[in-house]
């Protein structure tokens, strides 16, 4: 059975990281942080879209700012070429 992580990385997607800053209910003149990851595909970032409609809609905590990372796990390999060959019994 395959890795879902893999599967999705295979399939375009990226690992995504987003730092969530939302206001306190009973206090909001305070912030708090709240970090998301998953593997989304940029640069709509469909899921991470889905998580904050979810916020907004069912969470009191209002959100600040939302800051977005993404890496792509699976990359291009790299070559490097062998200029001679060494032989041992």
């Amino acid at each position: 059975m395959m890795d879902q992580g893999f599967v999705h990385q295979i399939a375009g997607y990226s690992l995504t990281t987003a730092e969530i800053l939302y206001r306190l209910p009973d206090h909001p003149k305070l912030l708090q942080s709240y970090i998301w990851q998953d593997y989304d595909m940029a640069p709509r970032f469909p899921r991470l879209t889905d998580f904050l409609d979810f916020w907004d809609a069912n969470l009191e905590g209002p959100l600040y700012r939302v800051r977005v990372a993404h890496k792509k796990l699976i990359s291009p390999t790299e070559f490097s070429f062998v200029e001679g060959e060494l032989c041992m019994h």
